[in-house]
């Protein structure tokens, strides 16, 4: 038997904002007892790539964990790869974070595990070519992507047994290809399937190398592997096959084949990903067609040959499909050309580098994006990409010295959309106006608990939502063969699609008879040509105070009409004020106006989130948690009071106005199977109107955002520490 050598190489990654206790249910199942068990195989050597963002997790709660890992790698059993810090998308990046990320985390696995990194795990292997040239500038020598990427490239099936060398801009990096078959038989297949497989491809290439590249989560985390890998042996009787083969499966890592054995030839790589991320990129009409076409061909012999030129679409449309995506995108861009300006004017320290640590860990990939997982859908990750670029923002004013009362306007295309958007911003708060597209609110970042009000998502159609639906019209289950797991009962009849996006100052007019049941149901006929149209801007500016009039003129209810609009905020203020006058109106119009607004990341079915009727949480009622459906009628006042985040959210209007209230809860796709997800609260207070003699009709509205709360405790909290060191030097002395 040849000689062949084998890379197995695995990736551990946990998500900035993930729950604590997610991590830690994972570390017990996966992390610690597959290394435990590798430790007990002396023969054997692994290539291993742990993220930033679990590093630092497991580096303030499992040290010793790392100090494990520390005497693996002094041992020469594992390999550390490097990569960017943070697991971003490296498309989504501009050079200088690329570089700056991978430099900063190969840093610091120097200095905290004593590991010198000369290759990269590519976050989700998204490849674009130009990558090379910034990899290379970050010191790096390899990476490993898909087999599936040469195979798009033109490499033969028999000649993906060994690296290649790519090139751009004159530099050059080694590529490894990892095996998607094995893939799918580590850990799911049988064991001697898997040496079956290596023996085969030792016989392929005079210096044989074959590499395992994937999920460590899969030994242990992911449903229903804890038992098949660890109880009933699977990874131990793979590990003890490896050893008793030693004498011709050599487990190894990539910098020992890098020196040992030259690569294959030079290629040239097609932007792309896994297969099945090429997949979920795709539009749903168009993943279902590709599925149909796989499923109508899979017993063709020809498939075998098409197939490898089915290359799926192009992760960066990610932004595309979800909007959302493109919003924190747009926002990450900004944050980091602010960062680029101050450090060109000179601005530096400790601020500066804690404003690029956040920027970092804002590019964190996965809320950007949605396939199997979560991704996008789930919300506490947006939150967390938002949070940390609020507190960048936060920094770089304390770094620049912007402190007091202010407030400021600017307008630009911060979407690269090709129109202008308006930032209204003071010391208090930062929101972000899309004129061109109904003069709605995207963005409303409450800076001193680093929130953003509107990290909404909009309900649309997914290509899984298909099989939800057979299951529910097929009693029995799933006529595709897979095995579908509904964490929630009924999730058919929840499956609501959104015609506009859930954000706020949404402009709605109704059938005047509308009620609660036919909005909260999305059974209802719009009447007016206002939503996602173009307002015309006007920036108006006081000592203190700026305000933004949008105004439109269209039809409704087959008539022409005018809403203005104003948004306006002072200096040192936590209010937004707006005003709403509607004008052209015919005298016998009976008019049902609504304004949409949605709050995000206050979380429903929670006591201590909930609505009240009064001023503030304190003097008012709570009439129900933030899950609830209101039908409210002639109010002044509604609240949204969420003790967890420490704010106290409250709509008053200057008119008796009734209130719809309702959240929107998608059903969405992840690794535990279908689910229905809290995303908002969407708010709308609504008006049955008839116009005065004039022909107009206005109303005056105010979002107070109150979080001393939260301040309060950040008080008690630096109190707490300040004492505690107090005592440590005293004991010290």
């Amino acid at each position: 038997m040849r000689p062949i050598r084998f890379i197995f190489a695995i990736h551990n990654h946990q998500p900035i904002g993930n729950f604590g206790h997610v991590i830690e249910q994972t570390y017990q199942d996966s992390y610690l007892p597959f290394i435990e068990l590798f430790e007990s195989f002396p023969k054997l050597k692994l290539a291993l790539h742990i993220s930033g963002s679990l590093m630092e997790w497991l580096a303030e709660l499992h040290p010793e964990y790392l100090d494990r890992i520390a005497v693996l790698i002094r041992d020469h059993r594992i390999e550390v790869i490097g990569g960017p810090f943070f697991e971003p998308i490296l498309s989504m990046l501009p050079s200088r974070d690329r570089i700056g990320q991978i430099e900063m985390y190969s840093d610091w696995l120097k200095k905290r595990l004593g590991a010198q990194i000369a290759g990269l795990w590519i976050p989700e292997r998204v490849w674009e070519q130009s990558y090379v040239r910034d990899l290379v500038d970050a010191g790096m020598r390899y990476t490993i992507l898909d087999d599936t990427h040469l195979k798009y490239a033109g490499v033969d099936e028999n000649a993906l047994l060994r690296h290649y060398l790519t090139e751009d801009d004159g530099k050059t990096i080694n590529v490894f290809p990892g095996s998607e078959r094995l893939r799918y038989l580590i850990p799911f297949g049988r064991i001697e399937d898997v040496i079956s497989y290596l023996a085969e491809a030792s016989e392929k290439d005079q210096f044989p190398v074959v590499v395992h590249g994937d999920d460590g989560e899969k030994f242990g985390s992911w449903p229903q592997t804890y038992r098949h890998v660890y109880e009933d042996k699977w990874l131990y009787k793979f590990f003890d096959a490896l050893s008793e083969n030693s004498d011709w499966i050599i487990t190894t890592t990539p910098s020992e084949v890098i020196n040992s054995v030259p690569p294959l030839g030079k290629i040239y790589i097609h932007d792309g990903s896994y297969r099945e991320m090429t997949e979920w990129v795709l539009k749903p009409e168009q993943q279902l067609e590709l599925e149909h076409l796989r499923c109508d061909m899979e017993h063709d012999e020809r498939w075998q040959v098409i197939r490898q030129f089915i290359s799926g679409g192009f992760w960066r449309n990610f932004k595309i499909r979800y909007p959302e995506s493109d919003e924190m995108y747009c926002r990450m861009m900004s944050v980091s050309m602010r960062l680029k300006k101050s450090i060109e004017e000179g601005w530096s320290g400790a601020e500066i580098e804690l404003a690029r640590e956040s920027l970092y860990r804002s590019q964190c990939n996965c809320g950007y994006w949605h396939g199997a997982f979560g991704g996008i859908y789930l919300p506490h990750l947006r939150n967390a990409v938002y949070s940390e670029l609020i507190k960048s923002d936060n920094l770089i004013d304390k770094a620049t010295e912007r402190t007091g009362e202010w407030v400021e306007s600017q307008t630009a295309d911060f979407n690269f959309d090709g129109k202008n958007e308006v930032r209204l911003t003071n010391d208090k708060m930062n929101l972000l106006l899309a004129p061109h597209l109904g003069g709605m609110m995207y963005e409303f970042d409450i800076k001193s608990i680093a929130h953003n009000l509107l990290a909404t998502i909009t309900r649309r159609p997914e290509a899984y939502h298909q099989k939800i639906m057979q299951r529910y019209n097929f009693e029995g289950g799933d006529n595709t063969g897979q095995r579908i797991i509904f964490k929630q009962e009924g999730l058919a009849r929840r499956l609501q699609y959104d015609w506009y996006p859930r954000k706020s100052l949404i402009d709605l007019f109704y059938d005047y008879d509308t009620d609660f049941d036919a909005v909260y149901n999305s059974r209802v006929g719009q009447h007016g040509n206002f939503v996602q149209e173009e307002y015309d801007a006007v920036i108006r500016k006081k000592s203190g105070r700026i305000q933004v009039l949008l105004s439109r003129e269209a039809y409704a209810y087959g008539a022409l009409m005018r809403i203005d609009k104003a948004i306006t905020l002072s200096a040192g203020s936590n209010v937004v004020e707006i005003a709403y006058r509607l004008s052209n109106l015919p005298k016998d119009y009976r008019l049902h106006f609504a304004v949409e607004m949605n709050f995000a990341g206050m979380p429903g079915g929670i006591d201590n989130r909930f609505f009240h009727n009064g001023i503030n949480a304190a003097s008012g009622k709570n009439i129900g948690n933030l899950s609830s459906n209101l039908d409210i009628h002639g109010w002044n006042e509604i609240g949204l009071y969420d003790d967890w985040l420490g704010v106290d959210v409250v709509l008053s209007v200057n008119r008796p106005t009734d209130f719809y209230a309702f959240p929107i809860e998608t059903v969405s796709q992840s690794e535990a199977g279908f689910e229905l997800v809290h995303q908002s609260v969407a708010l709308q207070p609504h008006w049955r109107i008839i116009p005065d003699n004039s022909g107009t009709w206005e109303v005056e509205m105010t979002l107070n955002i109150d979080t001393q709360v939260a301040v309060e405790r950040e008080k008690e909290a630096h109190e707490f520490l300040k004492n505690a060191a107090a005592i440590l030097i005293e004991e010290a002395v």
